[in-house]
């Protein structure tokens, strides 16, 4: 299996030692997201989080789904927010703060530090397309989750904006390696090699964006396209503006989690 840039070990490291990059891309999206509900809210809506609860979340980044969920936190007997970079989890700790029942540590998804059966929900959102033996990630995952346990694991598909904007840039070969390990077109399969009943839970959105400005932003923060990171910011400006329609650019999204559940 090739290792691109997208999930080599310290490519990942570099890309999310701080969460600027991350910053800019959850505030693009924020901004030109046609979904006003926001993809974060919505996975959260979705979890089956009950009182006295045992969580485990892989690669919380910012801790920015947590945030304003004060009574969700409150209902978990132990929450471990958990980052494969330090700087990450200093973010998350910033923003949810400290509490009693909240644990903040840093795990590699392939060697997570918790004894089999530890968890009644493991989450693991848009970050097992980063890891370098995904196998034995959801290996770990099923292990340290309960039998009757819930995985939640979001990620994108193989028909995504990133994939006609490199058409749009004529990217191919090393200026453009789209990460399709983990999608939501073969996502079902990798998690079929452990859990037993997969249910995928998709997300209807798109892009309208109205400040190619902030696309650019958004294009130079991306590793897997980072033949556009190298142009000319006026180069880059030039080729979108000859696709925006009425002053703005419209751009499909595919995105979704999926739910997971039962041993194999």
């Amino acid at each position: 299996m090739k290792m691109g840039s997208s999930n080599d070990r310290d490519a990942v490291k570099a890309q999310y030692a701080s969460s600027k990059s991350l910053d800019i891309r959850l505030n693009f999206h924020n901004m030109y997201s046609t979904n006003k509900m926001g993809f974060g809210p919505w996975l959260v809506e979705g979890y089956e989080i009950k009182e006295g609860m045992k969580v485990l979340e892989l690669g919380t980044g910012t801790g920015s789904m947590w945030t304003g969920h004060d009574d969700l936190i409150a209902k978990c007997d132990k929450l471990v927010l958990s980052d494969f970079s330090e700087g990450m989890l200093d973010t998350a700790k910033n923003n949810v703060g400290e509490r009693d029942n909240v644990e903040y540590k840093q795990i590699d998804v392939q060697n997570i530090p918790f004894e089999d059966n530890s968890f009644d929900i493991v989450i693991a959102n848009m970050m097992l397309y980063h890891v370098p033996d995904i196998n034995k990630a959801v290996s770990e995952i099923r292990r340290v989750l309960k039998d009757d346990g819930i995985f939640y694991s979001a990620t994108y598909g193989e028909h995504n904006f990133n994939d006609i904007i490199a058409e749009w840039f004529g990217l191919f070969g090393e200026s453009y390696d789209p990460n399709h390990l983990f999608t939501l077109q073969n996502g079902g399969e990798v998690l079929g090699r452990e859990f037993a009943d997969i249910e995928v839970r998709r997300y209807e959105d798109s892009l309208h964006v109205t400040n190619i400005d902030d696309l650019a932003d958004y294009l130079q923060s991306l590793k897997a396209l980072h033949g556009i990171g190298t142009m000319e910011r006026d180069e880059i400006l030039k080729m979108l503006k000859l696709h925006e329609e009425d002053g703005a650019i419209n751009l499909q999204k595919e995105y979704g989690t999926f739910v997971a559940r039962g041993a194999k």
